[in-house]
């Protein structure tokens, strides 16, 4: 059973569902919502504080550049602006754990960086990133910890050290270097 902060999905619903927040590799929006809509909804969903989610919401609006956008449409959205609303809607959550799967495609290289940066603060503010990406190089240099799949199996996991000692690697081997070598030898 997983447990997040000591709250199962059998324990109640509702909390566990709350300590959670999802960025799918394919944004997900309502169409006949407004991006106003949007967050006004995961606010409500995840029984937050409206004031202070609005103040996070409109800090996180100015830095993915969409605080002038907060009337529009999904269909008005490029496919990173999209994003970049799924990145706001999961981010003014204040989740314990954070899954977020592709989270690089579609955003240009500005918002890359502020969502890295995004990141690294929910890590220091205690919270899991659980990232799936094929981003290696990006992974290497802001993941702790690595689960590497090939064929849809789990082939090696740990810190980077681990890796590299547990595929016999060199020392200053890349998180990339692994995983070809892996790849390649079945």
């Amino acid at each position: 059973m997983i447990r997040i902060e000591g709250v199962s999905l059998d324990d109640d619903p509702q909390r566990y569902k709350e300590k959670i927040a999802y960025i799918p590799e394919t944004p997900i929006l309502y169409e006949e919502l407004t991006l106003k809509e949007h967050i006004e909804m995961t606010i409500m969903a995840y029984n937050l504080d409206k004031d202070a989610a609005w103040k996070k919401a409109n800090d996180l609006l100015k830095v993915f550049r969409l605080e002038n956008k907060i009337d529009w449409f999904p269909a008005d959205f490029s496919k990173g602006m999209k994003q970049k609303v799924m990145i706001v809607c999961a981010f003014i959550t204040n989740a314990s754990l954070y899954i977020i799967d592709e989270p690089f495609l579609g955003l240009d290289p500005l918002a890359i960086n502020d969502l890295l940066n995004l990141i690294e603060t929910e890590k220091k503010r205690g919270a899991g990133i659980l990232m799936s990406t094929h981003v290696l190089a990006t992974a290497q240099e802001y993941c702790d910890k690595f689960v590497l799949l090939h064929e849809g199996q789990v082939k090696a996991q740990g810190t980077l050290e681990q890796l590299r000692a547990s595929e016999n690697s060199q020392v200053n081997a890349s998180l990339s270097d692994i995983y070809l070598k892996m790849a390649k030898e079945g």
